[in-house]
């Protein structure tokens, strides 16, 4: 496993947080979310606004979906990568994941809803939402104080309006050993942020700048914040995308949810004037986010140390 490291993620609290005005509250959780952004590329939240009995409700909903029949789990399919279902890997094989697009929208889970469930499972999909929207309050907070910090407060309307959310649900299966089973490699995510939430089943590691590992252990009321590949070159750099992995011992199946805030087909991912300049140069071309992935899920891009350098590296 990672090494017996003490170090933890930075813990910081958005609960009360007054959005419509700059109290010296909000200002110091910026400057929190900056400095552990700029350190770590991720965080442990505290966000009281996703009450105990959805966030209960949700890994409730996430066992009841990976306990269906593997047939059925088989429906779920997507032309994006890693946006259906995903298991049978040999390479992971404790690993499996599916993915519900647009989870914030009513309508497009109860529509993936009855793939798996034709006669209806309103508990399901309202879990979903429900979760997904309040969930999403966080993320748009977060990409608010890091524009803020950044004195990048003019393009926020665009910023936000260039995304969708992508709500992957994720079940690791316990390796029945007390030595440690690789759950899922390490990997940088591509998107904007993810938000993470899991059972109390450990595995979750953070490699951080100087190659040590840090053993992610949340506690049952915060969610862990972390940044991708997308707003790391969209920051030119200003903020650190970290290497992650999940590394299973024990019986017990890990289960775990991830909101992922994902650029638009179509949009694209250029750093603002404003961050370029001699001290800081351009340090990666314009893409597409899509089309960045399809070179990611390459032989190609699967085996190079950082597949956006390579894919878009100046």
């Amino acid at each position: 496993m990672g090494s017996e490291s003490t170090l933890r993620l930075p813990v910081i609290d958005f609960s009360n947080l007054d959005q419509k005005v700059h109290t010296p509250e909000w200002d110091l959780v910026r400057t929190q979310v900056l400095e552990a952004l700029q350190e770590y590329g991720c965080f442990e939240a505290l966000f009281s606004k996703v009450p105990l009995d959805l966030r209960k409700a949700l890994l409730g909903a996430t066992e009841e979906l990976f306990d269906l029949p593997l047939q059925t789990k088989l429906r779920n399919i997507s032309k994006k990568p890693y946006h259906g279902y995903v298991g049978q890997y040999p390479m992971v094989p404790l690993y499996e994941s599916m993915g519900i697009d647009d989870s914030n929208i009513s309508e497009k889970v109860e529509s993936l809803s009855n793939i798996f469930w034709p006669e209806g499972n309103p508990s399901f999909s309202n879990t979903i939402q429900s979760f997904s929207e309040r969930l999403s309050e966080l993320d748009q907070i977060v990409r608010r104080m890091i524009l803020e910090g950044l004195d990048l407060e003019k393009y926020l309307e665009e910023h936000m309006g260039s995304t969708n959310y992508l709500l992957r649900v994720m079940k690791y299966k316990g390796p029945q050993t007390s030595e440690t089973k690789l759950g899922l490699t390490a990997h940088t995510d591509k998107n904007i942020v993810t938000i993470l939430y899991q059972n109390q089943v450990e595995g979750l590691e953070v490699e951080t700048k100087d190659g040590e590992w840090i053993n992610v252990k949340p506690s049952p009321d915060s969610f862990t914040v972390m940044i991708g590949d997308s707003l790391l070159a969209w920051t030119n750099g200003r903020l650190h995308s970290p290497n992650h992995r999940v590394m299973m011992t024990g019986d017990e199946a890990r289960y775990s949810t991830g909101l992922f805030s994902i650029p638009k087909a179509g949009y694209i991912i250029e750093a603002p004037k404003e961050l370029v300049d001699e001290e800081h140069p351009l340090l990666f071309k314009p893409f597409d986010h899509v089309q960045f992935l399809g070179y990611y899920y390459t032989e190609a891009g699967q085996k190079a140390k950082s597949a956006l350098r390579n894919y878009c590296g100046i």
